[in-house]
């Protein structure tokens, strides 16, 4: 596997124990509809949390959460929606991002951008 799929892996699997301990209750990982993916798909108290993980080693080409693009989301809105149809019980959303970086020395960053668009 690739250094990159191996990085992205651990900056999920951070990103998960990171949003337990923050209260909320992992529903899905890795959720998919068509093409489109949803990293973290939580409860936090009343509210549906479609989480976005973005992990680099380094900031040299920029901060990890930079990388959601108008495109991408608009790929995790399509998602979202298809998964909203399947479970109606919810009633409020929020679309967040979790921006992660893992150091070569091991040393690691996590920012969370709670509702970081719409």
């Amino acid at each position: 596997m690739s250094k990159h799929n191996d990085l992205g892996r651990k900056g999920e699997s951070l990103a998960v124990q990171f949003l337990l301990t923050k209260g909320h209750q992992i529903l899905e990982t890795n959720y998919r509809y068509e093409h489109k993916e949803i990293d973290v798909i939580s409860v936090l108290e009343d509210i549906l949390v479609f989480t976005e993980i973005k992990s680099r080693s380094s900031y040299s080409f920029g901060f990890p959460e930079e990388a959601v693009s108008t495109r991408k989301q608009n790929l995790l809105k399509q998602a979202a929606e298809y998964y909203c149809m399947q479970h109606p019980q919810y009633l409020k959303i929020r679309f967040d991002v979790v921006s992660i970086l893992i150091r070569n020395d091991g040393t690691t960053e996590i920012l969370h951008f709670e509702d970081a668009f719409y």
